[in-house]
């Protein structure tokens, strides 16, 4: 059965993931970009001192919202999941060290996009007959361009929902039993990768997932703020570690992305370097996997915060966009490509990679099993946040479809299934499904970004007036 999934996925993959819709992607970046002005670029340091610098600064939020940084913790948790470790590692192995270059674009241009994305969702969103703040890409859609737009708004929601059982939970649960297989080998091959293994994995990340859900999107604002943070700074210390331990190599490493970015058929390590076309690609979707710029998942958390300014929360976006691609993937990156330019790891280029190789590079410092150990924790954490957060995208699609909050509890339900779905299909086809899905749920989404566009410009022109106003008076 397993086959023939795989076999409908791969032709409809070949078909979302072309040319075409690469072009939509980083297209819709480009034009956002030029439209704004570089936002993303020229308002780069007031991005951080007020986003990042106010990390510390207490804040409060009402009934069914959460403050502005537990809003991009949330939409973090979603976007630092297994993308940044096992997704980047699939990249360079199959797409060379070029697809980083890639990815940098994607990035670059990513920041406007989600930036536009979350403005719009703060300034279309609306209350649900809980009291819950709930927007994103449905909303304003529907609120933005009108109700002949809601079958676009209908046709995001359907993706989204189904996206949420493949990149934010078969994926997530699938690498968390890899990773842990790879850590338990190093101390009993015997018990890694066993049906018992992953069953009890399904279980315990199915518990933590329903606990945490039924507190709602305070808990899990909550939760994610708190686990993020820790998650990132175990996973960015340990790879600074390992870089530092093979600096000796740093220099080949940037050269290779650089060179290999344009080079069409490089020899790397002794084989055949994958084609520019397939470099882009892999640099692209796995921007795009990591980031979630563009796909629309993102402004679905974003729209639960207390600011009701949505050029500030706006400003999250660019953050969010930075420290998860350009921060934590070119570590990921540089890691494993540092351990292999210093001679401690090897790969076959065009093979997939996995989370043997990055457990490997850790192992060049850390010893084989305490490398083993950290990927095990690091991809663990990561992919649990995402899947919490996914599961609130996935139900405010479902309760956008439906019209009513009834939906959510049965779509929990069907969500935690697919928790134990996950443990036991196996990661290669679960990233398959997930790639589809997240090329699906980006066409809708971006349509409606760019006939909203020329909102995004007005209340970004409009706020920086303001700010400038205010430095007159003074």
């Amino acid at each position: 059965m397993w086959d023939k999934v795989a076999e409908i996925n791969g032709a409809i993959n070949n078909v979302v993931w072309g040319i075409p819709v690469l072009i939509l992607i980083v297209g819709t970046g480009i034009f956002l970009s030029c439209w704004n002005r570089f936002v993303q670029v020229r308002k780069f340091g007031y991005a951080m001192r007020n986003t990042i610098g106010k990390v510390f600064k207490k804040s409060s939020a009402g009934k069914g919202e959460v403050t502005p940084f537990q809003a991009v913790t949330t939409a973090l948790a979603a976007t630092v999941g297994t993308g940044n470790i096992s997704g980047i590692i699939a990249a360079v192995t199959l797409g060379g060290p070029g697809a980083i270059f890639w990815l940098w674009i994607t990035a670059i241009f990513g920041m406007c996009t989600k930036f536009a994305e979350v403005v719009l969702s703060i300034r279309f969103r609306e209350r649900n007959k809980n009291g819950d703040w709930v927007g994103g890409p449905m909303y304003y859609i529907k609120n933005g361009l009108g109700k002949n737009w809601n079958w676009l708004a209908i046709i995001f929601c359907i993706f989204g929902a189904l996206a949420a059982f493949g990149i934010g939970n078969a994926t997530q649960v699938a690498n968390i039993c890899d990773a842990i297989d790879t850590a338990v080998f190093a101390f009993n091959p015997n018990f890694a990768g066993t049906t018992a293994l992953h069953w009890v994995i399904g279980i315990v990340i199915a518990i933590i997932c329903a606990v945490t859900l039924i507190g709602g999107i305070k808990r899990l604002g909550q939760v994610t703020e708190k686990l993020v943070p820790l998650m990132s700074a175990i996973f960015i210390i340990s790879c600074l570690i390992v870089i530092f331990g093979n600096i000796g190599a740093i220099g080949k490493v940037f050269g290779a992305i650089f060179k290999y970015a344009f080079t069409p058929n490089a020899v790397i390590g002794g084989t055949v370097g994958a084609a520019i076309k397939t470099c882009i690609t892999w640099g692209v979707k796995r921007g795009v996997f990591s980031n979630e710029a563009g796909l629309g998942s993102a402004p679905i958390a974003h729209a639960a915060s207390s600011e009701s300014n949505p050029v500030k929360q706006g400003l999250y976006g660019i953050f969010e966009v930075f420290m998860d691609t350009i921060v934590i993937c070119t570590l990921t990156g540089v890691t494993i490509l540092t351990a292999f330019y210093n001679g401690g790891i090897n790969w076959e280029y065009g093979v997939k990679g996995g989370n043997v190789i990055i457990s490997n590079a850790f192992g060049t410092i850390f010893g084989n099993k305490v490398g083993a150990i950290i990927v095990a924790v690091a991809i663990t954490f990561f992919a649990l946040s995402t899947i919490l957060s996914w599961a609130l995208y996935g139900s405010r699609c479902c309760e956008f479809i439906f019209k009513s909050t009834k939906c959510i509890t049965p779509y929990y339900i069907i969500f935690l299934v697919i928790v134990f779905v996950g443990s036991q299909i196996g990661s290669g086809l679960a990233w398959d499904i997930a790639d589809t899905l997240n090329g699906l749920m980006a066409i809708p989404n971006l349509v409606g970004v760019l006939l909203l566009s020329g909102v995004v410009v007005k209340l970004t022109k409009e706020h920086f007036a303001s700010i400038k106003g205010e430095r007159l008076k003074d």
